[in-house]
């Protein structure tokens, strides 16, 4: 393992250029088959639809292949190549069945990502600087989100939808440098998977990532609250964007933009916080805070339909999201410490995740053509009260979960050596 500052400035580039291409073109993708290509929407929709069931069905193996591989890097990189072409073939082959294809190969390679480079990262670092790293991680994979949205906005409005294109391309090429500056023999793999560090090679019997889940409380119960937060939180900002563009149809557009970059920069901080004090506050109250913001949130929406109104609530997006995004691969890393499935377990909550936000928008789209906004915001908001009341009522502190097997190695040692001592 290495902690030097190259290393460090290699992840760093990692996080910031993948943060435009681990979801492929995402909602550039509707834009652009909209207004080039001429498709309807219904079809639009259906393609959606399925790269987001593709990327939701390849949490689970992503996960096992990241906790398997020895070849992390090669993972990442092939994984870029793939989102790239993908979506680089879009205006050549735009027949509604290899887009189709495509794009569910899209959603299917994006989820190598975030287990790879939490693995990564833990492999280079271990256990004890995970909490500082992850923290940095993320806030350098939210400040690419905002860098990359501000220039796709400007190359649009200047090129067309086509330069978001090119955008993509060359944050993939940066992201696939980055990776090759990470020196591959520096990774401990059983460390990256969850191991302990004597456990050389990762040969060590584990569970699945199905028996992890099933068997271990906790991780259960955290993987209810991650779907509950999720299914109250991916309908919000489209509600959101809605409401701004009936307000006001010719800025709707550019204030859901603003909405999307001001709340990815409110995340920056947010995750350094996670990396500067999850360990001296522990998990839960930050993890409780992340939770408290969303119920809060979908309540304020309901107070008034001013623009200036909506875009400050959403603000709040960035507190809740920063903290949860940050703290999920803290918790899952506490979890599931010493299993050797740290990134199929991963995978297996993101599942849920997937499976919480996928049923959002779907529920809100509902409860707006029966009730109205207000009535969708509250439902998302009551949500988001059952997860917090989990969390906090049922999910232990994680911090400190489990004794490391070197802790108790290292104690055995000390007994021995003070034994021996005193018998001579």
């Amino acid at each position: 393992m290495t902690d030097n500052a190259a290393t460090h400035r290699s992840l760093d580039l990692l996080n910031f250029f993948l943060a435009d291409v681990r979801d492929g073109l995402g909602p550039y993708l509707a834009i652009y088959l909209l207004t080039v290509q001429h498709w309807n929407e219904a079809d639009i929709g259906l393609v959606m639809t399925l790269a987001g069931l593709a990327g939701i069905a390849a949490q689970v193996p992503a996960g096992a292949l990241v906790d398997g591989t020895r070849y992390k890097r090669a993972v990442i990189i092939v994984a870029a190549l793939l989102v790239t072409v993908g979506s680089l073939a879009l205006p050549w082959l735009n027949g509604f069945t290899v887009v189709a294809i495509l794009q569910s190969a899209v959603g299917a390679a994006g989820a190598v990502f975030p287990p790879a480079i939490a693995a990564v990262t833990l492999g280079l670092l271990g256990p004890r600087a995970f909490v500082r790293r992850v923290g940095r991680n993320e806030s350098f994979n939210h400040a690419g989100n905002a860098v990359a949205a501000l220039l796709a906005g400007g190359a649009a409005y200047a090129f067309g939808p086509v330069a978001v294109f090119w955008l993509m391309t060359a944050m993939a090429l940066c992201s696939i440098a980055a990776t090759t500056g990470i020196p591959a023999d520096a990774i401990d793999h059983a460390v990256a998977r969850g191991l302990h560090a004597s456990a050389q090679g990762g040969g060590r019997e584990a569970p699945s990532g199905l028996r992890v889940i099933l068997s271990c409380r906790p991780l259960l119960i955290f993987g209810g609250c991650a779907a509950l937060f999720h299914f109250a939180n991916a309908a919000m900002l489209p509600l959101v964007g809605q409401k701004l563009a009936m307000k006001d149809p010719a800025l709707g557009t550019s204030l859901m933009s603003f909405c999307i970059v001001a709340a990815q920069l409110v995340m920056v901080p947010m995750a350094m916080l996670v990396g500067a004090r999850a360990d001296r506050w522990g998990r839960k109250p930050l993890l409780l805070a992340a939770f408290l913001v969303l119920p809060l949130r979908g309540i304020l929406y309901t107070l008034s339909d001013h623009s200036g109104w909506l875009v400050g609530v959403q603000l709040l997006d960035g507190v809740g999201a920063g903290l949860f995004g940050a703290l999920f691969p803290l918790v899952v890393a506490d979890l599931t410490e010493g299993t050797g499935r740290f990134n199929v377990s991963q995978g297996a909550i993101a599942t849920l995740q997937g499976i919480g936000a996928s049923l959002s928008t779907a529920a809100a789209g509902q409860m707006v053509v029966r009730e109205g906004y207000s009535a969708a915001f509250l439902m998302l908001a009551g949500a988001a009260g059952v997860a917090l009341l989990l969390a906090g009522l049922l999910l232990p502190e994680t911090r400190g979960v489990a004794t490391t097997e070197a802790d108790k190695d290292e104690a055995a040692v000390r007994a021995s050596t003070a034994k021996a001592a005193s018998e001579a």
